[in-house]
């Protein structure tokens, strides 16, 4: 009579909800997205210290930089620049709210997750319209 241990059978159990039959609601999106913008902010810093180590070199290292911001490729990286600080900021503020106590029901966690998108989109328009005016 052959004994088994136990080893190789499966036990007939239930399997955990795997992520593909989750839909993604836009607060689950919105918090993936604080966190990616958190980590361009971390790497974005050394467009940061480029500007201001070229600026304490000199004029050339400084006009150097200003041409590099001039290109098309330039322009593309401080327009996500812009965008990854301004949809983080807005992120910071839907969680302060959070932190605060307020806003954990349902339609409220969907306002401030669209609100913070839509606002940060606004406030990189405007920032750049400025730009574009030359107002800043």
């Amino acid at each position: 009579m052959a004994v088994t241990s136990g080893r190789g059978v499966r036990p007939k159990r239930p399997l955990s909800p795997h992520l593909q039959i989750y839909s993604p609601l836009i607060n689950m999106v919105m918090s993936i997205v604080h966190r990616m913008t958190g980590a361009a902010l971390y790497f974005g810093s050394l467009l940061l210290a480029w500007w201001l180590i070229a600026a304490a070199t000199g004029p050339d290292a400084y006009n150097y930089f200003l041409s590099w911001c001039d290109t098309w490729l330039g322009k593309l990286v401080l327009l996500g620049y812009t965008w990854v600080l301004m949809h983080h900021m807005m992120g910071g503020i839907r969680h302060f709210i959070w932190d605060s106590g307020h806003g954990y029901d349902l339609e409220m966690v969907d306002l401030l997750s669209w609100g913070s998108l839509a606002a940060s989109l606004a406030l990189t328009a405007i920032v750049w319209i400025a730009v574009a005016m030359g107002a800043v």
